[in-house]
């Protein structure tokens, strides 16, 4: 009998940190990797989620998309940043 391949567990994480934070490299025609997203989750009280809520509707934007540009606006890409 042969043996049987070993596989990494569900759960398992890449020994180099850099490559299991990378995502795959996209592009688009605006510049932006739009054709790839990564769930992102956090905790925050009810009261900060309604705010958040009602910002994003008073500028008639989705919440994710005001927190793409805040992101985008907080963390900007660098030119010496590795990609």
């Amino acid at each position: 009998m042969s043996e049987r391949p070993t596989r990494r567990g569900f759960a398992a994480r890449p020994a180099d940190p850099e490559h299991w934070i990378k995502a795959a490299e996209t592009s688009s025609r605006d510049g932006h990797a739009g054709d790839f997203t990564a769930r992102l989750t956090i905790d925050v009280t009810p009261d900060l989620r309604g705010r958040i809520k009602i910002a994003a509707f008073q500028r008639g934007v989705t919440v994710a998309d005001m927190l793409r540009e805040l992101f985008a606006r907080e963390f900007p890409l660098n030119s010496g940043d590795p990609s």
